[in-house]
């Protein structure tokens, strides 16, 4: 009996011995479990939200997965579903990347995707996740996290984890407004700029140009929206629009609508489907729309200006096919600059006078045309506002009663601005090559050029009938007096 149970305690030692043997041997393998680290680079211009599902499972070496089976990121339904692991990874072996079957797999996987680790990484930043098993991910963004300003999302990735960085596979188009600017009296234009100045009354030329993201190939259609706003001093011409891809017309395919409040005007340029224009799209294509608008006399003058500004409202979900979702550039900006000339009128002793009707006229094509006039009444002040650099002459058209008419008043508006700049502005602004009695002072940020205007009183002359005939009548009488002494005089002698 004793023996008995000194063998039965013998067999449960060493069944413990086993048991805890194996156990310590399945945590020293758990702990020795090789894990690794996926390395999220973030090409984009904003902060993203990456989505790490492990698809596949199994054995690394080499770079190469064997033993395949279902990750923990696809749902049982989903492994149901997709059939047999071994099988759909052997397919995909056979498979570039970027491929038709890889892209394929990766959306048929949407509805069937668990168990996310996600990882926020900044605009041209990277951040790693740790402690991953060997297996094979997909990388997505976060749902609606990109519908904002430069927002685009990521193609999807799959890496085979082993210590490796997965790149975002996005970009975004751009868009720029540029403007012309025009000298009336050299004849001068510009090439396309960030600002120009300009009269009231003129038409001014604009352009817009927006470009296509490096991953357009990914989209299987494009949303492409022009959103331009324009000050209230701006009208736009309909009709003048025109829009080309590289040497084909394409106005056609955008819907144009213009929207008018007391702030100013809107005017979009829609097409739902840019890859339905009949021009192939690459990373290179470029959009150009031409148009003009008029400076109407709602125009501010001076530093202020009138601002006109576009965006580009795009498709940026190419795992979506380019349908629903949207980002947006930022606006980019240009203006156009105009300004005024004010006239005092007053007399020699710097006092205001009324009575003056003034013309001033602007030289065009080599010869001086009306700009605007002024006809005699009460005003001592007169404005001529909306006025372009280049070259003028004033002339005083009507000159108050008893005062002498002054000679015409030639000079030149010149001025600077930025011509390149993301927030254009007026830099300078002068008058010079001034001929005829005329000071301006000059104020930027108005957009004035101000001078006083000098009328002289004429010469009062001798009238006969007058107080000349006064003074021939005594002249006479004090000489015949004289005469009359004289004989008188000579009488007595003799």
């Amino acid at each position: 009996m004793n023996l008995t149970k000194k063998l039965f305690s013998y067999i449960v030692a060493i069944a413990m011995i086993f048991t805890l043997t194996a156990f310590a041997g399945g945590a020293v393998n758990a702990a020795n479990a090789k894990t690794y680290a996926l390395t999220l680079q973030n090409n984009g211009k904003t902060t993203h939200t990456f989505e790490v599902y492990q698809i596949f499972t199994g054995d690394l070496s080499e770079g190469i997965l064997s033993n395949v089976q279902w990750g923990n990121g696809v749902s049982e339904e989903g492994k149901t579903t997709l059939g047999d692991a071994a099988k759909k990874a052997e397919d995909l072996a056979k498979s570039d990347n970027d491929s038709l079957p890889v892209k394929t797999f990766a959306e048929d996987l949407q509805k069937y995707l668990q168990n996310s680790t996600e990882k926020e990484v900044a605009a041209n930043q990277t951040a790693s996740i740790e402690g991953l098993a060997a297996g094979y991910y997909l990388v997505k963004d976060k749902a609606s996290s990109q519908n904002q300003t430069n927002g685009a999302y990521t193609s999807y990735i799959l890496k085979v984890v082993k210590d490796i960085t997965a790149t975002t596979k996005l970009d975004v188009p751009t868009v720029e407004k540029k403007v012309q600017d025009t000298n009336d009296s050299t004849g001068k234009t510009s090439g396309w700029q960030d600002s120009a100045d300009y009269d009231i009354g003129d038409e001014i030329p604009y352009q817009i140009t927006g470009s296509m993201p490096a991953n357009i190939g990914d989209y299987k259609s494009y949303k492409y929206v022009f959103t331009d706003t324009m000050g209230k001093g701006l009208s736009f011409k309909t009709g003048s629009a025109k829009i080309m891809i590289g040497t084909t017309e394409v106005t056609g395919k955008f819907t144009e609508n213009v929207t008018t409040n007391d702030d100013g005007s809107t005017v979009t340029w829609t097409c739902d489907d840019l890859k339905t224009a009949g021009v192939e799209l690459t990373s290179v294509t470029k959009v150009v729309v031409t148009y003009k608008a008029t400076l109407n006399k709602k125009a501010v003058t001076g530093s202020a200006g009138n601002p006109n500004t576009v965006n580009l409202t795009y498709s940026n979900n190419p795992n979506k096919g380019g349908e629903g979702e949207t980002g947006k550039t930022p606006d980019d900006k240009n203006i156009v600059f105009t300004y005024k000339a004010v006239v005092n009128k007053v007399d020699q002793d710097k006092k205001s006078l009324a009575g003056a009707g003034f013309t001033l006229q602007k030289k065009v094509n080599g010869a001086y045309t009306d700009v605007k006039s002024f006809t005699a009444g009460e005003a001592t002040t007169f404005t001529f506002t909306g006025l372009d650099d280049g070259e003028y002459k004033l002339i005083e058209s009507t000159t108050p009663a008893g005062y002498n008419t002054i000679t015409p008043i030639e000079f030149t508006i010149s001025a600077t601005h930025d011509e390149e700049s993301a927030d254009p502005k007026l830099t300078e602004l002068t008058v010079s090559k001034v001929s005829g009695e005329a000071t301006f002072t000059a104020d930027k940020d108005a957009g004035s050029l101000t001078t006083d205007v000098v009328n002289k009183k004429g010469s009062t002359l001798p009238e006969t009938g007058g107080m000349g005939t006064t003074l021939l009548y005594v002249a006479g009488g004090i000489l015949v007096a004289c005469a009359a002494a004289y004989v008188v005089l000579n009488k007595k002698r003799a």
